[in-house]
């Protein structure tokens, strides 16, 4: 259960009795929570004993414990699992997150590379995967060519020729020479030579 921490002035009337120490409030504000006042220094986290009236307007409760938000988290708060690696992370455990995706500290990592991540370093989610910048223009390179591939005159042929075949090309070729090319045996046909 989640309740808000108040500090409020003494109400009229004579002081509260502390909900924790059972003694009279004196000073000018207390704190109200759980439908009940206390002192400053008595509304504390049931683990660290932090003072929950400075760390926070928000206290957290479960079974008779009072507790912050980090141990509350700590003890009862939901577990999640990264999305590189698929192991748990613990609900107290710093995280990255990406989109609805979670991740372990050190799993933040280009998943096509293993590149770590700094501060300020840009990173994409593509297809569900963290990627860095070099390895999601290259991505987006070969998907263009995909759907756009490139003309096929661009494109040389290439074929094997075997020994007796290249002989007579090259008698060939010396017969009618092209005007003003030369065009080379180096096994592709149709290329050009200097």
């Amino acid at each position: 259960m989640t309740m808000d921490v108040k500090s409020e002035p003494q109400p009229g009337g004579g002081p509260q009795k502390c909900a924790g120490c059972g003694k009279p409030i004196t000073e000018r504000y207390l704190l109200k929570a759980l439908d009940m006042f206390w002192h400053e220094d008595c509304l504390k986290c049931g683990c660290c004993d932090c003072r929950l009236g400075e760390v926070g307007s928000t206290l957290y409760t479960k079974a008779n414990l009072i507790l912050c938000k980090r141990d509350y988290l700590r003890l009862f708060g939901n577990t999640g699992y990264c999305a590189a690696c698929s192991k748990v992370i613990p609900a107290f455990e710093m995280v990255m997150r990406a989109r609805h995706n979670v991740y372990h500290l050190e799993c933040f990592a280009c998943q096509q590379c293993s590149h770590r991540f700094c501060v300020g370093d840009r990173f994409y989610l593509c297809e569900n995967k963290i990627l860095c910048e070099y390895d999601y223009e290259e991505r987006l390179v070969f998907a263009n060519m995909a759907y756009n591939p490139p003309p096929l005159t661009h494109l040389k042929r290439q074929t094997n020729i075997h020994p007796p075949q290249q002989q007579q090309q090259q008698q060939q070729q010396q017969q009618q020479p092209g005007p003003g090319a030369h065009v080379s045996t180096d096994r592709r046909i149709g290329s050009r030579g200097p």
